[in-house]
């Protein structure tokens, strides 16, 4: 993420302030994992918060890692923020408007069920949970079994032990 803000041509908290008129003001804050967030940065994400017309933006709810920062975040400036990761439709909402991807030809495939599965559920895609990473089977089989219709949402179509399983299909 850190690459890609800046090849946007934006700065990051943290990386010193920018020349007298040399870059846009600040408009919005996102949060993101960050590995070196410091109580700094969180004064700084404060500062531009207390101007009612700075946004807040977070890439993922839930913790332990970004999801905590953002509550880190939301609690020190009283501020809420709008959610555009994953489980959230936002992001494929602007990917279906700017390339026309068609859902029902699209296929979610992720790691953990309570962001990727989801996320795909969320925006009407079919889910492959691949096993190498958060999620295990025994997770997706107790959400399969329960009466809830939420965790019904955390159920894959198809799973698959490792990402790698699925390339012999790619040539069909």
């Amino acid at each position: 993420l850190r690459g890609e803000v800046r090849d946007a041509g934006l700065r990051l908290a943290g990386e010193g302030e920018p020349a007298a008129g040399a870059a846009e003001p600040v408009r919005a804050v996102l949060v993101g994992y960050d590995d070196q967030f410091t109580f700094a940065k969180l004064a700084q994400a404060c500062g531009y918060l207390r101007d009612p017309h700075y946004f807040i933006f977070s890439l993922l709810p839930s913790p332990p890692g970004t999801g905590s920062l953002t509550a880190a975040v939301e609690t020190a400036s009283g501020r809420k923020a709008l959610v555009v990761g994953k489980p959230n439709t936002y992001m494929f909402d602007c990917i279906v408007e700017r390339f026309g991807v068609d859902p029902s030809r699209t296929l979610m495939v992720g790691d953990r069920l309570e962001t990727d599965i989801l996320f795909g559920k969320n925006c009407g895609l079919s889910t492959i949970l691949t096993l190498t990473g958060v999620s295990r089977l025994e997770e997706a089989q107790a959400y399969m079994a329960s009466d809830s219709a939420a965790a019904k949402d955390l159920v894959p179509n198809y799973y698959v032990d490792s990402i790698a399983d699925l390339i012999p299909g790619l040539d069909e």
